[in-house]
């Protein structure tokens, strides 16, 4: 059945334009012809389908605090239609048989299309040993251990040799366990002055310059997971000076806070934690000028008990999926620190492009497309989410923007209540 959408404003080749496009099979088609259906978008800005390339959905091992249901529901309210899930599971995707445990949930229970990271060691341990590149290859988007940081360097060598082979990219949580030290916020003005256990910039950046050298030494596309310190933005930038196959990504909490703004209160508690000012600053700067690529949630749910035992006591990560777009929208769109073209390369093009991820708005793609309400004004509460995670520490901001429809594959997944009223 061919569905003809009309009345929108449509992303194409980074620009938005007036127009109109077509669905059938599933798939984008010529805009010309007889339409079954007919869906007028009231002057709405369209944009190929959010991607999140960073996104834990707990299940299988862990479907107390999120689901591949609720996960996926979450991103779909969010204008998300890809979200790569990340391996921190039990069992963890390190073999075949293990990725099955996932993939065959993904597949009953998936409203937006969920492509799967491989573990980059056995067990998702971050050492020992490898896991069999070539075997997970076909299923997989790529390899990390998220959670945890390769230590060995011979390790990494190996397995970044092994990725290059297969054509996957290595996704690296970027962590030395000597730096660590016990800490869990930055280690800055706040935690001293209150009595904490910091974490030093050096543990990222570290990792983060011994990857690019064996990045460069084996031609391993490699991807950085969450950059969080001014180091490893310039890091990156050099390493792209010098032409190699090197992204990253950084997530809306870390350009929309710093650790001025810690709370005692676990919603403020994430790793890599809340850097200064100045680090802030760095990434901003790198969202300008191209080193920065990517802007990820890295959504990670977790129960409200685990959540709510301070800073010291509580467990690592925040959700992210249903409030990322409205919170970037509002204090970074609207300010001009970026265009809204650029948001969306952030969100939806880039990461496209550097994962090789299908779905768009061009003749012949995979109909993957969020249809966005730009001039919606609330504030984020978490007691609405469709995740099971509460933990945000952008309860109660106000935003503005959200996906007033997200379609996968020509199929409606998700539709606002005032999209609904109005069609």
């Amino acid at each position: 059945m061919k569905t003809l959408y009309t009345n929108a404003v449509v992303y194409d080749g980074g620009r938005f334009a007036a127009g109109e496009f077509a669905v059938d099979g599933g798939c984008v088609v010529p805009a010309g012809g007889v339409a079954d259906r007919v869906v007028d978008l009231g002057g709405r800005h369209v944009v190929p389908g959010l991607v999140d390339v960073h996104v834990h959905l707990r299940e299988p091992g862990f479907s107390q605090k999120e689901t591949i249901a609720t996960g996926t529901a979450a991103a779909a309210r969010g204008g998300y239609t890809t979200v790569c899930s990340m391996p921190n599971l039990n069992p963890a995707p390190d073999t075949p048989q293990t990725l099955r445990a996932q993939t065959d949930i993904i597949r009953r229970d998936a409203v937006v299309r969920v492509v799967p990271y491989g573990c980059i060691t056995m067990g998702q341990r971050g050492c020992g040993r490898l896991v069999d590149f070539a075997a997970l290859a076909p299923e997989v988007v790529g390899f990390s251990d998220d959670g945890r940081g390769v230590q060995s360097d011979g390790l990494m060598e190996e397995a970044m040799r092994r990725a290059a082979q297969v054509g996957k990219p290595v996704v690296a949580h970027c962590e030395v366990d000597d730096l660590l030290r016990g800490g869990y916020i930055h280690d800055g003005e706040y935690c001293r002055a209150h009595g904490h256990k910091g974490i030093c910039s050096e543990s990222e950046w570290r990792q983060v310059e011994r990857d690019i050298a064996l990045a460069e030494k084996t031609g391993c596309q490699y991807h950085v997971c969450h950059v969080s310190t001014r180091e490893s933005v310039e890091l990156v930038r050099r390493a792209k000076a010098r032409g190699l196959r090197v992204s990253c990504e950084t997530a809306p909490h870390y350009l929309l806070l710093c650790d001025e703004d810690l709370q005692e209160d676990g919603r403020f508690k994430m790793n890599p934690p809340l850097r200064s000012r100045a680090d802030r600053d760095a990434l901003l700067a790198g969202i300008t000028d191209g080193t920065i690529e990517v802007i990820a949630t890295d959504h990670a749910p977790h129960t409200a008990a685990e959540k709510s035992r301070g800073l010291a006591a509580s467990a690592m990560g925040i959700v992210g999926l249903e409030c990322a777009f409205p919170l970037l929208y509002k204090y970074m769109v609207l300010p001009g620190i970026i265009t809204l073209e650029k948001l969306i390369a952030l969100m939806a093009v880039n990461p496209r492009r550097i994962f090789g991820l299908g779905g768009g708005l061009h003749v012949g793609d995979q109909a993957d497309f969020t249809v966005l309400d730009l001039d919606a004004r609330y504030r984020v509460d978490p007691a609405t989410f469709l995740s099971m995670g509460r933990a945000t520490p952008f309860a109660g901001w106000e935003v503005q923007g959200r996906a007033a429809m997200t379609v996968v594959g020509g199929r409606e997944v998700f539709t606002d209540e005032v999209m609904k009223t109005n069609r």
